[in-house]
Parts: C-alpha cells; structure tokens; sequence
C-alpha cells in the first residue's frame, strides 16, 4: 500500500527532463517516439512546402491561359489594354486581379476554382466561342458580383483614394474620383470592361445589380 504521506525526494526538472527525453526515444512497435516525431515534421515541412509550391505555381499567367478557353477569349481581349502595355511599364497579370493576396482569401479563391476546372476537363461548359459568348454576361456578372462583395479588394491592391494626387489628374477623372469617395463606391462600380470587352446586356445587367445591392444593403 502507497503511504498517505510520501516523504520519498520527487525528482528534479533536470531528472524529469531526461525521463521525457527518455520517453521520446523509447521504441514504439519498430520505431522509437523521437523518430517517429522527427518523421512526422519533415513530412509535414515537405507537405506544407508542396501546399505552398502548388498554390503558387497556379498563381501565375502561365497557368490561367493554359487552357484555351482563356488564352483564345479574355485573354487576347487583355492584351494592348492599359493593364497589359503602359508607358509606366507595370503590368498586371490575371493573377493580380482574379486572385486575393492575403493568404486565407486565397486558399477560399482557390477552392471556388474547382468549380472552373469541373466545367472545363469534365463537363466543358465554353470550350467553343459560341458557348463562351452565350455564358458571356454570366460569368462577367459573376466577376463584377464578387469584386462588389470585396469592395474590388484586388483592384485597391495597387489603386488606393489614399494614395492618389488628385492635382495631377485630369479634370474629368479627378470630379468622378472624388465623387466615388464621397459615395463610398468601389472600382468596378465604373471600371466595368476595362481589361475586357462589355459583354452584350452588360448595361442592363449592371443596372440589374445595383438595384439588387442596393435593396441588400437597405435591409
């Protein structure tokens, strides 16, 4: 029988350390624990860096226009737009625009995309021209919807009220910025189709979203 009172010396934290230490590396089944434990963060440093490596490697313009619905549609409409060839020599890519930077908007934005990839190798839904101008104003509204939702988080990436002077623009672009700040309006709420053409119905569209917001945000 264990006495009530146990006199006996407890260890150190020096001894109890060695004892965990011990425990670490006492076999298990074939391995011991510390192995095991040494094996299990090399392949999770591996398999977080492979994460990483994948996320990024979809992340480029290479990628997006590596299916043809892309690289022969919104794609060549891209090119010579003020996005794509400017006098200041920065460019934006699809990346920049159609995806979040902070990492968790991302990794959201990424799993959305499987969705595209569904309807591009297992059920193509605008893999002819003719398909893609009939899903035309859909997929554009789909855009526009989701940039609204953000307050166009990708576009202020680079474009900010803040950081703008508005001495050193134009009359016309200096009255319609000042006026979307005090309205508290968002980059695609005027710049519809500035990297790619109008869809047919886009006026009727977005005037479709702006009364469907607007009775949103009233409720």
């Amino acid at each position: 029988m264990t006495p009530a009172n146990d006199d006996r010396p407890r260890p150190g934290l020096w001894a109890r350390l060695r004892q965990s230490w011990g425990v670490l590396w006492r076999p298990s089944a074939r391995f011991s624990l510390g192995t095991l434990m040494i094996a299990g963060i090399a392949t999770g440093v591996i398999g977080w860096g492979g994460f990483n490596w994948a996320m990024e490697l979809t992340n480029t313009e290479t990628f997006c226009i590596s299916c043809h619905e892309m690289q022969l549609n919104v794609y060549r409409e891209f090119k010579g737009t003020v996005h794509d060839n400017n006098k200041s020599g920065v460019r934006a890519t699809c990346p920049d625009c159609h995806v979040p930077r902070e990492w968790v908007h991302k990794l959201v934005r990424k799993v959305e995309a499987t969705n595209e990839l569904y309807h591009t190798f297992l059920v193509p839904s605008i893999d002819t021209r003719e398909k893609f101008e009939a899903k035309r104003l859909q997929l554009a509204t789909n855009v526009w919807t989701a940039m609204k939702r953000t307050d166009s988080r990708e576009c202020r990436n680079c474009h900010n009220f803040d950081s703008m002077d508005f001495g050193q623009q134009r009359s016309r672009a200096r009255n319609r910025h000042l006026q979307a700040q005090d309205e508290g309006k968002t980059c695609i709420d005027c710049h519809k189709g500035v990297a790619h053409k109008l869809p047919a119905g886009a006026f009727g569209a977005e005037r479709e979203l702006e009364e469907t917001w607007g009775s949103g945000r009233r409720r």
